[in-house]
């Protein structure tokens, strides 16, 4: 039969047949409430399916060909993973019931972060234990771990500690472990009490556990971040670090003279040549001036970096090892010139590794942390690249943009869109479908919060929630579209072989990770093929196809396709090299048209009656997500089983700003349980064969089969659903 359409016939703004004793207010959202799932059979967004029965059944997880794959069959492999278990899952039972949650919605892959370590830095093996105890709950739901075990703001050294002296007990130790010989010594007794200690229950170590993916060398600190400063260093540190840098200028130029001479500028006030002792000039010096001296330092930094990060991943493969080791994830001080050096720097692990948040404007006390009252925010959508604060230009610059660095996976660790922005909904969709675009390898959101559907009030209120509505509430369709590559990756549109002297020399690159350029700088872009030193790549290419960059002893080259195809900014618009992505930043939409996934998500009610292959949506909401996704593996079009996703935007109940000029918004009231969810309106035209035939079931808040069926290709969204079962003969 051919396709059917369907005239439209809106009458009012149809949020028809609500759920029957279902709670509304006059505010707009309804209360999320789900029964406690009992996780029984016939949930249909239950994808507990797609894991393996235990994690680890395919073997280790190895690398080949730039992504992931599973070592005994050498199928590829995506990550939809977060970052957990909540601080709260203590016991087995907790553990289990996260694990068949995150199961449930898509994950296959959980970083644990936490130290294994006491305050004065000695292995704490009862922290061992419950990362025993964790990794063993979720290998039983096939969810793979990373265990990421040092960050800086986890340890404050005590005065008395011989392996690390000049603390107080105040200060965190920044950069310290990449050149302090005897803190890498202490640092290795912590991996070998996390991967030799036997479990209790089951005699097994982590050593030789498939189901441990990854390890991760350390967490956010960098030789080349604000945080690395000589303020921050104490003495004894400081100066075993010069004393390095003064032999390896000896080492290179003969003499701390010899060096002091070719280097043709002023000495600083710490250099101690008699001493053997060589100063470090501040990082926004060094990137700005790019003297002789600055030269020499970056490839000292560099140098020191890159082989704490070798020597310690060949230590873990000494030990036995057979998993994969990422080095670090940090961003720079200077994306332009440090970026590409960070990077090259984390190629000698398997894969690279990054983080980034989407803000929104959050100012006041502990905002970087918290959300309380009184504190001030604005609104903001990555859809429309918004400004960083109201008033501003657009900003093309968002952790999604994903470059693949010396042919390896590339993984964001640690990413969300930050409460209490309404278009956190956003993050999702958007996630799983650029990330698919982009060949992306794992994205890992932060963080999971816990298996119930709680906002978690105290005074104060954590931003980064995750088991919320807007966020897991759409994992279903997102983790569908990512790790079955339901949107196909973009073509290769730009390819650059990076010199590593030139690099080295702070040439910098034209494809910076942080390109944080706005709508007034992004008219200098060139609009060719050619690029002169300096230029930058437009940082919109990430919507429209992939990226490569790689190291190289031979001359820098960039193979560059022209963008104009893809990219339009006079009208805002980008169309994806796929043929399966367009994104109107001037108005926030963004169209999903694949065999497999077809939607909708931003402003909805610019839509004027879009049509996709199958599906047309006319609704009035301002701001909602709906995507249509195939269960069986057909395209849409013949296939037998879909998921209808909608969603529109939470709030928690109470929740009340007042006006804080300049479209900001001041916090009045935190709110408490329950999440709210806008009330959905739309109307829904399938342009199926057989769309007469079409029977579509009502799900409820968990995604089991409530008794409510329609039948035809015509459907009126219902206010407080958020999934359908779509049926076909």
């Amino acid at each position: 039969m051919h396709l059917k359409t369907v005239c439209l016939a809106l009458v009012g703004c149809l949020c028809l047949n609500p759920t029957r004793g279902a709670e509304t207010t006059d505010d707009g959202f309804f209360p999320f409430v789900p029964a406690p799932d009992e996780f029984r059979t016939g949930c249909v967004i239950d994808l507990r399916s797609l894991n393996e029965s235990f994690a680890g059944e395919g073997g280790w997880i190895e690398v080949r060909d730039g992504h992931f794959v599973h070592g005994k069959s050498g199928e590829p492999l995506r990550f939809w993973a977060v970052n957990g278990p909540s601080p709260s899952a203590k016991t087995s039972e907790q553990l289990r019931r996260e694990a068949r949650v995150l199961a449930k919605y898509g994950v296959n892959l959980v970083r644990i972060q936490g130290a294994v370590f006491d305050e004065q830095g000695e292995p704490d093996l009862s922290r061992v234990r419950l990362l025993q105890a964790t990794v063993n709950a979720l290998k039983a739901e096939g969810i793979y771990t990373e265990l990421s075990i040092y960050f800086p703001l986890w340890f404050k050294p005590a005065a008395s500690l011989p392996w690390l002296k000049g603390y107080d007990g105040s200060h965190y130790p920044f950069a310290a472990l990449l050149f302090n010989p005897e803190f890498q010594a202490k640092y290795r007794q912590w991996w070998e009490a996390v991967l030799l200690t036997r479990d209790d229950a089951t005699g097994q170590r982590l050593l030789d556990e498939p189901a441990v993916f990854g390890l991760e060398l350390q967490n956010e600190d960098s030789f080349f971040f604000w945080t690395f400063d000589e303020r921050n260093l104490p003495e004894p540190q400081l100066r075993l670090l010069e004393g390095q840098f003064g032999t390896w200028l000896t080492a290179k130029y003969g003499s701390l003279w010899a060096a002091f001479h070719a280097w043709n500028c002023p000495a600083l006030p710490r250099d101690a040549f008699a001493e053997g002792r060589a100063a470090i000039r501040p990082l926004n010096s060094m990137g700005i001036e790019k003297q002789v001296r600055d030269q020499d330092t970056t490839r000292f930094l560099y140098e020191t970096q890159a082989g704490f990060y070798a020597r310690h991943r060949a230590f873990l493969r000494k030990l036995g090892y057979r998993g994969l080791v990422t080095a670090g994830n940090w961003t720079t001080a200077n994306a332009e010139v440090f970026g590409p050096l960070e990077k090259m720097s984390y190629a000698v692990g398997d894969f690279i590794d990054r983080h980034g948040y989407f803000e929104c404007d959050h100012k006041g006390e502990n905002a970087a942390w918290s959300i309380r009252v009184g504190q001030t925010y604005s609104d903001r959508s990555a859809l429309r690249f918004d400004g960083e604060a109201p008033g501003k230009p657009k900003l093309f610059s968002h952790p999604s943009m994903d470059v693949k660095y010396a042919g390896l996976p590339s993984m964001i660790s640690e990413t969300t869109w930050c409460r209490p922005n309404r278009f956190r909904g956003e993050a999702p969709l958007y996630l799983a479908a650029f990330g698919a675009l982009q060949d992306s390898d794992a994205i890992v959101h932060y963080a999971f919060d816990g298996s119930s559907w709680s906002v978690h009030p105290n005074y104060w209120m954590q931003p980064w929630t995750l088991m919320s509505p807007a966020m897991m509430g759409q994992f279903p369709a997102a983790a569908l579209i990512f790790r079955k590559g339901l949107i196909k990756p973009g073509e290769l549109l730009a390819d650059l072989q990076l010199n590593r002297n030139d690099l080295l020399a702070l040439k910098g690159t034209s494809l910076p990770q942080d390109a944080a350029l706005d709508e007034l700088r992004i008219a200098d872009v060139p609009k060719g093929r050619d690029l002169k030193p300096g230029q930058r790549i437009d940082p919109l290419i990430h919507y429209a196809g992939q990226t490569r960059v790689t190291f190289t002893l031979g001359p820098t080259s960039i193979r560059l396709r022209p963008l104009g195809f893809f990219i339009d900014h006079e009208r805002r618009q980008i169309c994806a090299s796929n043929g399966q992505l367009r994104l109107d930043y001037g108005e926030g939409l963004l169209c999903v048209d694949a065999p497999q996934v077809q939607g909708f998500s931003g402003k909805l009610d610019s839509l004027s009656g879009h049509r996709l292959h199958n599906l047309e949506l006319t609704s009035p909401l301002d701001l909602g997500h709906l995507i249509l996704v195939s269960l069986d593996g057909r395209p849409i079009e013949s296939s037998r089983r879909l998921l209808l996703q909608v969603m529109s935007e939470e709030k928690t109940s109470g929740f009340a700003t007042e006006p804080a000029g300049e479209n900001r918004k001041r916090i009045t009231d935190i709110g408490t349980d329950p999440w709210r969810v806008k009330r959905i309106c739309g109307h829904v035209v399938l342009l199926l064969p057989n769309a007469d035939s079409l029977r579509i079931t009502a799900l409820d808040l968990n995604g089991y089969p409530t008794s409510e069926v329609a039948r035809g290709p015509a459907l009126d969204l219902r206010a407080d659903t958020l999934y359908y079962l779509i049926e076909q003969p």
